[in-house]
């Protein structure tokens, strides 16, 4: 596991989602900035993220935050995934997309509604083109989890990509951040992730999972 540093921005860093993994990569070490269409938004969230997180956290517009960093991960609704970071296409050249984003159709969030052609991730990966890394993942993993740093978080993370080198800088960025996360194959996999959102929705409202379910990979060697 690489212990390198890495400037993060994290678009919808305003979010739930967004902000938790803001928090978690902020705490260890990280160089993150929120983004958000109003950089004084994006501001006032990065204060509260840097006193829960006892290190500075920026904040900037969503232009502004992606030029920076050196992977940027996208966590917003889905329907607002392609138009955010084709806004930002110039910006994420040659980077790491980190992609969050989840094909859920209120209010039916509990039943899987899969985009054409499979993945909603995938699609973004062919809208901005090759020279954008797009990394699928943290689909499954609730933000009531990532907001609670004294907790760990209690599930995997799967990560799906074309490119391995970019997959194992997500997979080492997850595990700074006290997550296991998982080589899971290319980026057409994302497909299984995204749906699976929908699956763990429905148990939590089933069974009243306050913290969120989450997936754990059984059968793995102990390193």
């Amino acid at each position: 596991m690489s212990n390198a540093k890495l400037r993060v921005a994290v678009l919808g860093g305003t979010g739930e989602e967004g902000g938790g993994l803001a928090l978690r990569l902020a705490h260890a070490g990280h160089q993150v900035t929120v983004g958000s269409r109003s950089a004084e938004r994006a501001r006032e969230a990065a204060q509260g993220l840097a006193e829960k997180a006892g290190q500075p956290v920026a904040g900037a517009a969503n232009a502004e935050a992606a030029a920076d960093a050196e992977v940027v991960i996208l966590a917003v609704p889905y329907a607002a995934q392609q138009a955010t970071a084709l806004e930002v296409r110039e910006q994420l050249a040659g980077k790491i997309l980190v992609d969050v984003t989840v094909p859920l159709q209120p209010p039916k969030v509990a039943r899987v509604q899969l985009p054409e052609g499979g993945s909603a991730v995938v699609a973004l990966q062919a809208a901005l083109g090759s020279d954008v890394k797009v990394v699928s993942a943290f689909q499954n993993v609730s933000a009531h989890q990532l907001a609670h740093l004294g907790h760990p978080v209690n599930c995997d993370v799967l990560v799906c990509g074309d490119d391995e080198a970019a997959r194992q800088t997500v997979i080492d960025l997850a595990a700074s951040a006290g997550m296991t996360a998982l080589h899971a194959g290319v980026l057409a996999n994302s497909a299984a992730a995204e749906a699976l959102t929908s699956v763990l929705i429905s148990i939590n409202r089933r069974y009243k999972v306050a913290e969120g379910a989450g997936i754990r990979i059984t059968g793995l060697p102990q390193a």
